[in-house]
């Protein structure tokens, strides 16, 4: 049995390796660590993962990405894996987006870039609580 997966989507290559240093440090290899620079990526990796049965159980999503934007990801996410907790850690997600995660894709936390690392693991270890 593997270990469960985080997913966290930006298509800044710069913010996946802080974040990855970030969990990395919290979590000490606790879990798998998956890492996309855009939602199309985000979704090939949850399918693949899905078909290897690794349960996906945190996604950190940027909100303002080429191609699908980071509310869109999330409730198409959570539309079919609705016990995915969802984290968007943006900078620049309008007002209506954010509304819209939390009410169709149950958005756990909404955090601004840029963040602080402790409110960030505070937001996982908190939606990770609720599994």
């Amino acid at each position: 049995m593997s270990k469960p997966a985080i997913l966290c989507v930006d298509d800044e290559v710069g913010v996946l390796e802080s974040l990855e240093i970030e969990l990395q440090q919290a979590f000490n290899g606790k879990y798998l660590w998956e890492f996309a620079e855009s939602a199309a990526e985000a979704l090939e990796i949850i399918e693949d993962l899905s078909e290897a049965e690794v349960k996906i159980l945190v996604i950190v999503s940027d909100w303002l990405m080429p191609g699908m934007k980071g509310d869109e990801l999330l409730i198409k996410i959570h539309q079919k894996y609705p016990q995915i907790v969802t984290v968007m850690l943006t900078g620049q997600a309008d007002k209506e987006a954010i509304e819209r995660t939390k009410i169709q894709a149950n958005l756990h936390a909404f955090i601004e870039k840029p963040w602080q690392n402790q409110e960030l693991i505070e937001a996982i270890k908190s939606g990770l609580a609720n599994l």
